[in-house]
């Protein structure tokens, strides 16, 4: 009984700090990373030791832009509603535009650019700045009003509204989303 007692106070205690708010000049875990052609950063240069996803995935740079979960949400957020692959139902999604995301970072896209895409699995995707802007791909943060989740399509998901575009729309489910890879960390900004 005393062991009970003593891991309840034990976890009650090690609650307390996420109680608290955090000091204004710090941010939270960082989910998307923005690098290449941007004029400002927020954090150090690529770190093999310490950034192994990224060297896993042969990402390096000098400079970057780090977005937490509050940063983004902080941008204005847009909302569509494409049928999707899995499940062949419409869905809602919110998030920023993707330009709007790389903007924050300190780009100054060029119609010729090219955004490279990259999720946790190891997927890329390379979508022109021109695309993106046609097409309006948005970073998504929610789908049908709930948070994604690291697991599932999450926590950040670059994806269009593909039953407003007809190409797109004309093409089977399972060809539609080739160009936006879920659980999203990383971007480059290629000028």
């Amino acid at each position: 009984m005393k062991k009970r007692h003593f891991l309840g106070a034990l976890a009650t205690a090690g609650a307390l700090p996420a109680l608290h708010a955090a000091p204004a000049n710090k941010r939270g875990p960082v989910l998307l990373t923005v690098s290449g052609a941007i004029a400002k950063a927020n954090r150090k240069p690529f770190d093999p030791q310490l950034d192994q996803m990224m060297h896993k995935h042969k990402v390096t740079f000098d400079k970057a832009w780090a977005f937490d979960f509050a940063a983004l949400a902080a941008l204005p957020a847009q909302t569509i509603r494409p049928t999707l692959e899995y499940d062949a139902k419409v869905h809602t999604l919110q998030g920023p535009l993707l330009t709007e995301v790389v903007k924050a970072a300190g780009a100054a896209l060029q119609e010729s650019g090219k955004l490279v895409l990259r999720a946790v699995d190891g997927y890329a995707a390379v979508v022109p700045v021109a695309q993106a802007r046609a097409q309006r791909f948005i970073v998504a943060t929610h789908l049908d009003g709930e948070a994604l989740a690291l697991g599932g399509l999450g926590p950040l998901w670059a994806v269009y509204d593909a039953d407003r575009i007809p190409e797109m729309a004309s093409k089977p489910l399972a060809e539609r989303f080739g160009n936006c890879p879920w659980g999203l960390y990383h971007i480059e900004v290629q000028a």
